[in-house]
């Protein structure tokens, strides 16, 4: 019988917008590798009530790469775990659900909404390059495609601490 995953990888991002592709990227670069049957990797662009669902399955930990401004130089790396609580305090147009976009704590406040359990999050952000063309870009900028094997380390990591915990409850009972 196969284990429910109880780790999610979420890549996010919209491959028309240049370094937004950055957690669709690295998804899809982790994908290319096996994983324990309690890892599922999923690379859910910018369908927001896809990753709202798959949340709805109280995930132990999950793990959302994405592009993050936050002012840093392009290539720059954050991770970022997510204050849950403050997910009460969001307006309803706050909480509105873009059909063609994805807004992580949107989704996050619809998952929590809907009765879901956010466990742990944690966001592996990329600091993006400015897009050049105001109607997209395809492809990443130099620097942010120079930041994935990083980022990749950072989830391989992440799942890694994840499963020796899960080990060491389930020794444990």
């Amino acid at each position: 019988m196969k284990a429910q995953p109880r780790i999610l990888v979420a890549g996010i991002g919209n491959i028309f917008l240049g370094d937004d592709a950055f957690g669709s990227e690295v998804a899809r670069r982790l994908q290319q590798r096996p994983w324990p049957d309690q890892v599922r990797v999923e690379d859910f662009g910018i369908r927001g009530f896809d990753l709202a669902f798959a949340l709805l399955e109280a995930a132990e930990l999950t793990i959302m790469i994405d592009a993050v401004p936050r002012g840093g130089p392009p290539g720059t790396l954050y991770q970022i775990e997510p204050d849950i609580e403050a997910l009460d305090e969001l307006s309803e147009p706050e909480m509105a659900i873009e059909t063609h976009g994805m807004n992580p704590m949107k989704v996050l406040a619809m998952v929590k909404s809907m009765g879901g359990d956010c466990k742990r999050i944690v966001l592996i952000g990329c600091e993006p390059a400015p897009l050049t063309a105001e109607d997209g870009e395809m492809g990443l900028s130099p620097a942010v495609e120079a930041a994935i094997p990083e980022a990749i380390g950072m989830v391989n990591e992440l799942v890694a601490d994840a499963l020796i915990n899960v080990e060491k409850l389930s020794a444990a009972a």
